[in-house]
C-alpha cells in the first residue's frame, strides 16, 4: 500500500515539473493520403514562393506579399478550388490559406500556377496555432471556415474548431469592422456556432431574425455542396461583424 501510493506521488510530481506543454485537443486529424505526381512536383517548385514556412516569428503580411491589401484567412480550404476561384475574383485583396493535408496544398498550388495568382499564401499547419503564435492582432479582415469537420458524435463535440475559447481569439486578430464567414452543412453545429458567437459581445450577427444569411456571391458553390442540395441536405451560412 505505502509503495503504491510513493508510485503515484512520485508520477504526481513528475506531471507538475515537466515542463511540456499539456497535449490540447485538435479538430482535426492528419490523413496524408497520396500526392500525384503533379502535386509533389508543385509542393517542391511552388512551395518556396508561395508558402509560409513553420517559425516562431509574426508574419509580416505586407512583407509576405509584397503589398498592403485587405487580408483573408481561410482554414481548412480542403482541394483548394474555391480558395482559387476567390482570389482570381478578388484580384485586390489578399488571402491566406491553411491546410493541414499536403495533397490539398499541392492541389492548390498546382491551381495557383495554372490561374497565374499572386495574391494568395498557403500554410500547412495547425491554423489556431498559427493564429495565436504568428498573426498580430487586429491584422485580418475576414476570416473564413467553410464546412470544417462537424465532429458529429457527441463525444467528439470537444474536438469541433468553433467554441468559446477559438471565439474570444479571433476577437482578438479579426480587425474592428472585419467579418468572420462560417459555413456548414450540419445542421447541429450550425445552430452551436450561433450560439457561441451570439453569446461573444464582440460579435455581431449580420443576418436577419433566422440567424443565418444566403450564401454570398464571393463564396462559390463547391460540386459538394451542390451535390447535397440536389438531395435535399441544408447549408448554413453565418456571417458575424468585429465590433
Amino acid at each position: 500500500m505505502i509503495a503504491s501510493i510513493l508510485r503515484l506521488f512520485l508520477r504526481l510530481q513528475a506531471a507538475m515539473t515537466d515542463k511540456k506543454p499539456l497535449r490540447t485537443v485538435r479538430s482535426f486529424v492528419r490523413r496524408e493520403g497520396r500526392l500525384t505526381p503533379g502535386q509533389e512536383r508543385a509542393l517542391k517548385e511552388l512551395w518556396p514562393q508561395f508558402g509560409i514556412d513553420d517559425g516562431e516569428d509574426n508574419l509580416d503580411l505586407v512583407q509576405l506579399f509584397g503589398r498592403d491589401a485587405p487580408i483573408v484567412f481561410e482554414i481548412g480550404f480542403g482541394n483548394g478550388s474555391s480558395l482559387a476561384t476567390m482570389a482570381e475574383n478578388q484580384p485586390d485583396t489578399n488571402f491566406i490559406g491553411v491546410e493541414v493535408h499536403r495533397p490539398g496544398v499541392g492541389h492548390l498550388l498546382k491551381l495557383i500556377k495554372e490561374k497565374k495568382l499572386t495574391n494568395l499564401r498557403l500554410a500547412c499547419t495547425d491554423a489556431v496555432e498559427l493564429l495565436k503564435d504568428r498573426v498580430a492582432d487586429n491584422s485580418l479582415d475576414r476570416v473564413q471556415l467553410y464546412f470544417p469537420d462537424p465532429w458529429h458524435k457527441k463525444r467528439h463535440h470537444k474536438r469541433r474548431i468553433i467554441q468559446a475559447a477559438f471565439v474570444n481569439l479571433l476577437t482578438h486578430k479579426i480587425k474592428s469592422g472585419g467579418y468572420l464567414h462560417m459555413a456548414t452543412d450540419w445542421q447541429h453545429y450550425a445552430e452551436q456556432m450561433l450560439d457561441d458567437l451570439s453569446n461573444n459581445v464582440d460579435f455581431v450577427n449580420c443576418a436577419n431574425d433566422t440567424g443565418y444569411i444566403d450564401r454570398p456571391d464571393y463564396r462559390p458553390l463547391t460540386k459538394f455542396e451542390q451535390r447535397g442540395q440536389n438531395l435535399g441536405h441544408g447549408v448554413w451560412d453565418l456571417l458575424f461583424k468585429r465590433v
